[in-house]
C-alpha cells in the first residue's frame, strides 16, 4: 500500500508539472505574411510611389503618363511639341470649337531618376534628372518648339503654342545635383523649379494642372513675371529647416547664353508649418526677363523662319500662399504681385534665347514698360476628400491689371478689328486695366493608388485691357483623362 501511494502522488505530481506548461489562454491566430508590393501588378499599383518607390542601391527611377480628351468652345488644334498639347488657356488666336486629345491634365506626363546616398556624419549626395514629353507623340516637351511652327502665321491658321521654360531640353524638367543634411539643410546646383513654382504646386488647390488651372498652365505666376523663368537653367539653392521654420534662396549662375529666360535672377523663400496650416512666401528680382512672342503673319524680310519677338523688363514679384486642414477639406489661398520696369540692357544687339532661338534686334521691345506695369494674381479653392479613393475639388482665379498707360493711349472704345469677320474685344490700348476671372471643378478618383482616373471643367473670360486683340472672350473646356505613376 506504502507503494502505492508513492506511485499515485508521483503520478500526480509529474501531470501537475505537465499541466503548468500547457498555455492558459487560447494562442493569437497566426496571419499570413503580407505580400509584397512587388508581388504582382495588383499589388503593385495599389502602393504609392512614396510607399513602394522603384529603388536601387541610391537610385530611384521614377514616371508619370497623363492622357485625356478635352473639348473647347473657342481653342486651336492640338500641336504634339507644345508641352501642354492644347490651350486650355484662351489666348488671342482661340477661336474654333474642337474636340482634341488632350495630355497632361492633371500633371507633366515625365521620366525621372533621384539620388540619394548616405556619406558621412549625416550628409548625403542629392541628384535628380526629369524630362517632360508628349504620351501621345513621345516628342520632347517644347513650348518654345511649338511657337517656332507658329511662326508667321495668321491667327486663324495657328496651332497650340506658347513661350515655355521647357523648351525640348533632355533636361526640360530637371538636372541638379548637391548635397544635404538633416541640419544644415539642402544645396544644389544645376537646372532646378524656380522657389514661386514650388510655391504654385504646394498651394494651388489644381496642384498646377494643366487643364484646370491658369497658374498650372502657364508658367507667368510661377515665373515671376515670365514662364521662361519657371526654372533656372543653371541656378544655385540652398534650402533648411529650423523646427517648423523654413528658409530658402536661390540664384541664377550665368544668363542668356547659358539656357535662361532672363539676365539675372534671385529669389528668396520663407514658410513655415503651424499644426494644420502652411504658409509660404517669396520674394523674386529678375533683370533683363524675356517674354517671348512669334510674327502673328509675315516674318521681316532677312530673318529666318525661326526668329521671335521678344518684350524685355525687370521684374520685381511677391508671392504669399497658404493652406489649411480640417477633417476631410482642405483650404488652399495665394496670390502674386508683380511690377514690370523696363530692362536694365535692351541688347540692341539681339541675343539667342532658350533651345537656341535667335532673337534679333528689330524683334526686341526694350521700352514698354517705361511706366511700369503692375499686375495681380489671386486664386482660392477647396478639396473635400470623401475619403483616400475619391475627391472633388473646385477653384476661382483672377488677374487683374491696373492701367499704365502712355501719352496717346485710349481706353475709351474698342481695338481695331483684329481679323475679318470677329468683332473687336478689349479695350483701344492693351495698357488699358484688365481682368481674367477663372473657374474650375474637378472630380478625382484613384481605383488603384498609382491611377488617377479624373474628370472636370475649366472657364476663362477676359476683358478690359486684358482682352485686347483677342479674337474670342472666353472658353469652356471639360477634360476627362487618366494618369498612371511608376
Amino acid at each position: 500500500m506504502k507503494l502505492l501511494y508513492v506511485s499515485l502522488a508521483a503520478l500526480l505530481a509529474s501531470s501537475a508539472a505537465f499541466a503548468a506548461d500547457l498555455p492558459t489562454k487560447k494562442g493569437a491566430p497566426i496571419t499570413p505574411e503580407k505580400p509584397s508590393c512587388f508581388s504582382d501588378l495588383l499589388h503593385y499599383f495599389d502602393s504609392s510611389p512614396a510607399d513602394c518607390p522603384l529603388s536601387a542601391y541610391g537610385f530611384t527611377f521614377y514616371a508619370t503618363i497623363d492622357m485625356g480628351v478635352g473639348y473647347e468652345t473657342h481653342g486651336a488644334p492640338f500641336n504634339a511639341t507644345m508641352h501642354t498639347g492644347v490651350d486650355e488657356l484662351l489666348h488671342k488666336y482661340s477661336y474654333r470649337s474642337l474636340l482634341l486629345p488632350t495630355p497632361n491634365g492633371l500633371s507633366q506626363s515625365q521620366v525621372g531618376v533621384k539620388v540619394k546616398e548616405p556619406l558621412a556624419y549625416g550628409w548625403s549626395v542629392v541628384a535628380e534628372v526629369a524630362t517632360g514629353f508628349d504620351p501621345y507623340g513621345f516628342q520632347l516637351a517644347n513650348g518654345v518648339g511649338a511657337m517656332a511652327q507658329n511662326d508667321g502665321r495668321t491667327f486663324l491658321n495657328q496651332s497650340a503654342n506658347d513661350d515655355s521654360s521647357r523648351a525640348g531640353q533632355w533636361d526640360n524638367s530637371v538636372a541638379y545635383g548637391g548635397f544635404s543634411h538633416p541640419v544644415f539643410g539642402t544645396i544644389t546646383a544645376g537646372r532646378m523649379n524656380s522657389l514661386s513654382l514650388d510655391v504654385v504646386n504646394a498651394y494651388d488647390p489644381m496642384g498646377g494642372s494643366y487643364a484646370f488651372s491658369p497658374i498650372g498652365w502657364s508658367g507667368k505666376v510661377p515665373g515671376a513675371g515670365s514662364t521662361e523663368d519657371a526654372r533656372m537653367g543653371t541656378g544655385a539653392r540652398y534650402q533648411v529647416q529650423a523646427g517648423n521654420i523654413r528658409a530658402s534662396a536661390m540664384v541664377q549662375l550665368g544668363g542668356y547664353a547659358q539656357n535662361n529666360g532672363s539676365g539675372s535672377d534671385v529669389q528668396f523663400g520663407l514658410g513655415g508649418d503651424f499644426g494644420n496650416l502652411s504658409v509660404d512666401s517669396v520674394y523674386s528680382h529678375i533683370t533683363d526677363q524675356v517674354s517671348l512672342g512669334i510674327y502673328n503673319g509675315p516674318i521681316p524680310a532677312g530673318l529666318p523662319s525661326n526668329a521671335f519677338t521678344a518684350t524685355l523688363s525687370n521684374t520685381d514679384a511677391l508671392m504669399l500662399a497658404g493652406k489649411y486642414g480640417w477633417n476631410q477639406w482642405k483650404f488652399y489661398g495665394g496670390g502674386e504681385f508683380i511690377r514690370y520696369s523696363n530692362p536694365s540692357d535692351p541688347h540692341s544687339g539681339g541675343f539667342t534665347n532658350i533651345g537656341g532661338y535667335p532673337v534679333f534686334a528689330s524683334g526686341i521691345t526694350s521700352t514698354a514698360f517705361t511706366i511700369p506695369e503692375n499686375f495681380f494674381a489671386f486664386w482660392t479653392g477647396a478639396t473635400y476628400n470623401f475619403n483616400d479613393r475619391l475627391s472633388v475639388t473646385g477653384a476661382y482665379y483672377l488677374y487683374y491689371q491696373p492701367s499704365f498707360t502712355h501719352p496717346g493711349d485710349k481706353c475709351s472704345g474698342n481695338t481695331s478689328v483684329v481679323e475679318p469677320g470677329f468683332a473687336p474685344l478689349g479695350t483701344a490700348s492693351g495698357r488699358c486695366a484688365g481682368y481674367e476671372n477663372m473657374f474650375s471643378a474637378m472630380v478625382d478618383y484613384k481605383p488603384l493608388k498609382r491611377v488617377d482616373l479624373y474628370a472636370g471643367v475649366f472657364y476663362q473670360r477676359v476683358s478690359g485691357g486684358l482682352a485686347t486683340g483677342y479674337l474670342e472672350p472666353d472658353n469652356f473646356a471639360p477634360t476627362v483623362g487618366i494618369r498612371v505613376r511608376f
